[in-house]
């Protein structure tokens, strides 16, 4: 790519492509110079929908638009993550903006017939929502409640394009924002707009990204690297890989911007190998980026030349803290090493090397072509734009959210997670997965950001949110992420390779009822001394879910040491099961279904009874009994 007129060459010769999908004046003229074309039609092919068999739902649509004639007036493309998980696999028609849910192979040729051939649409496979005032159902995709609060920055793309046609981003001003950078602004310059605009890094810690990019700038020498931290780790997290499933031009954009801010030449994509649908994408992207010039040597005929390299890491949680993951770029075990001296001024190969995770280079180019005030409108004071979000758990909506910062936690789980499903009380919230805490009813108002979750007693971590009811054990849950912990500690330093295994044996001794409440208050102070004394930042939060469910949820643990029990009938330990003899049929389900025949009684004529001994506590003779004769207790 030798000049921006290439570029908007380009852009105007593939905008035809996504026409269908956009309602401003320009596309649609381009929509009109190929109007052969009468539909888009796009279907989920991210890592959730694909499991869900997806591609197979592709290939139907385009045997069916064959089978029937219309194959040359139809589009069928794969396309990232809508972002409704719960609703998936997703079909999406354009320019009708009609989605449909659940949908199967065998869905494909009523979606042909029907809706592409027929103009009417497949209701009962639309998605839809209802109006919680007037009951009116809602078809209009803006105006579903999953959407209506949402706004996608880093998400824009999603669901939107064909992640494996580099003609498509740049037909919606791709690489505009890299060729303004190169053709006329200064790395300073640059750096002056991300400080502005007041990104801050989205793996977690929320570092200024202009700052950070300054300092490695401003060191020394003329060999230095940048690297995006696509190394997501966190339990239920997934929206650094769903963006680059679904938008890996974005990353290369940004990272090449950032590149040229800070004087780097090379650059490093960092992401778990356990992610093969992103790393085949990001490798096909890069591919197209070096065959048109926007990667390699003197892009845009700037003289500025800069390339990046994959490295796959083997799904070490510890390799997202930045220094043990430039150990491991350098082929080295993944540990961390102390700070200072920070990567900015000795990171990769001893180089200076600024490190942001997907998340936020997907912001860049967008900062860059709209503006920093822009971008620093949106969010609150201290921590503008949005924050992606993977909210999972006990809720309704499970998927990707995006949200402007200060949306309260209320509005993420109720308006578009839809609250817990089958009637279940809201119990508590896991923000910032094992390096974060659990969050109450009480806190449900409370604005999202930085500083509003730490003050609570949680963080921001990367963004997983799980969403926990009246079902979960608290003490159960801190235990979980504990046992994660112990699991994915490099071992390096004590407090955590320790002092983490200690917490875990205590943990494991309350649930199964051999709990002492002085283990509590040797708990809590190990978790400080564990806050205070590791080496890296995944050890020092390490203990933050035991401290916030011990704040927020202390008469559970007190359940369990001196009564015994646990209250959410989780803790197999805690648990017995009877059967209630006034409720028996005596249909005998239970004992068939039992699989160490611990349940005696004659069928007809004696009520069961569970021998108590012989139990394992499975649970499988309440789920058999259609009439709750078995109670947990």
């Amino acid at each position: 790519m030798k000049s921006i007129q290439e570029l908007q060459d380009l852009r105007e010769d593939h905008l035809y492509k996504v026409a269908l999908r956009e309602e401003d004046e320009e596309y649609i003229l381009a929509r009109n110079s190929k109007d052969k074309v009468h539909y888009n039609v796009l279907y989920c092919a991210g890592t959730g929908c694909t499991a869900s068999n997806s591609p197979a739902i592709g290939d139907a649509l385009i045997e069916n638009c064959e089978k029937y004639g219309i194959a040359d007036k139809v589009n069928v493309i794969k396309t990232g993550c809508f972002g409704l998980c719960q609703k998936g696999p997703i079909v999406a028609i354009y320019p009708d903006e009609v989605f449909y849910s659940h949908v199967t192979p065998e869905d494909a040729e009523r979606i042909v017939t029907d809706h592409l051939i027929g103009g009417e649409v497949v209701e009962e496979l639309q998605l839809t929502d209802i109006d919680p005032e007037t009951k009116e159902v809602i078809k209009d995709i803006s105006k579903i409640k999953f959407y209506e609060k949402q706004e996608r920055i880093a998400l824009r793309n999603c669901g939107k394009l064909n992640p494996e046609d580099i003609y498509e981003y740049i037909a919606v001003d791709g690489y505009t924002a890299l060729g303004k950078v190169l053709k006329s602004m200064t790395p300073q310059e640059v750096i002056d707009v991300m400080k502005a605009s007041g990104l801050r890094g989205r793996g977690g810690a929320g570092f200024p990204s202009g700052l950070k990019w300054q300092f490695e700038k401003d060191q020394p020498g003329n060999e230095k690297y940048v690297i995006c931290n696509a190394d997501e780790g966190d339990p239920g997290a997934f929206m650094d890989r769903s963006i680059l499933e679904g938008d890996p031009h974005a990353i290369i954009e940004g990272m090449t911007i950032m590149a040229y801010a800070v004087g780097a030449n090379q650059g490093y994509v960092y992401i778990r190998a356990e992610y093969p649908i992103a790393v085949n994408r990001l490798r096909i992207a890069l591919d197209q980026a070096r065959e048109l010039g926007l990667l390699g040597r003197n892009i845009f005929d700037s003289g500025f030349d800069f390339d990046i390299e994959i490295r796959l890491g083997a799904g070490a949680f510890v390799c997202g803290e930045e220094t043990a993951l430039i150990a491991s770029i350098e082929g080295k075990r993944g540990m961390p090493t102390p700070k200072p001296p920070f990567p900015a001024v000795a990171g990769v190969w001893g180089k200076p090397t600024s490190i942001n995770n997907v998340e936020t280079l997907a912001n860049v180019a967008q900062i860059i072509n709209n503006g920093a005030e822009w971008y620093s409108s949106i969010g609150t004071e201290k921590s503008k734009g949005t924050k992606v979000f993977a909210l999972g758990g006990n809720i309704v909506n499970t998927g990707l959210v995006e949200i402007p910062m200060g949306t309260t936690l209320r509005e993420i789980i109720y308006d578009i997670g839809g609250g817990c499903p089958n009637g279940k009380k809201f119990k508590a919230v896991q923000t910032g997965g094992p390096s974060g805490g659990c969050l109450t009813e009480n806190e449900l108002d409370t604005p999202i950001d930085y500083e509003n979750l730490i003050a609570a007693g949680s963080m921001m971590g990367s963004g997983g949110m799980i969403v926990l009811d009246e079902d979960n054990c608290m003490v159960d849950v801190a235990k979980f992420y504990m046992e994660f912990i112990c699991d994915e500690s490099c071992g390096k330093c004590s407090p955590c390779r320790i002092g983490t295994k200690r917490l875990l044996e205590m943990l494991t001794k309350i649930t199964e009822g051999e709990g002492t409440l002085e283990m509590l208050d040797e708990m809590e102070q190990l978790c400080y001394e564990i806050k205070d004394t590791a080496l890296c930042g995944l050890g020092q939060t390490a203990p933050n879910p035991i401290l916030s469910t011990l704040k927020n949820f202390r008469e559970e643990y007190e359940a369990h040491i001196l009564e015994k029990r646990c209250p959410a009938g989780v803790c197999k330990k805690l648990l017995t099961y009877e059967i209630n003899p006034d409720k028996c049929k005596k249909c005998s389900l239970c004992a068939r279904n039992c699989p160490v025949n611990c349940i005696s009684g004659v069928p007809g004529k004696e009520p069961y009874v569970i021998n108590k001994e012989k139990c394992i506590k499975c649970g499988t003779c309440i789920s058999a009994c259609r009439f709750g004769a078995v109670e947990r207790k």
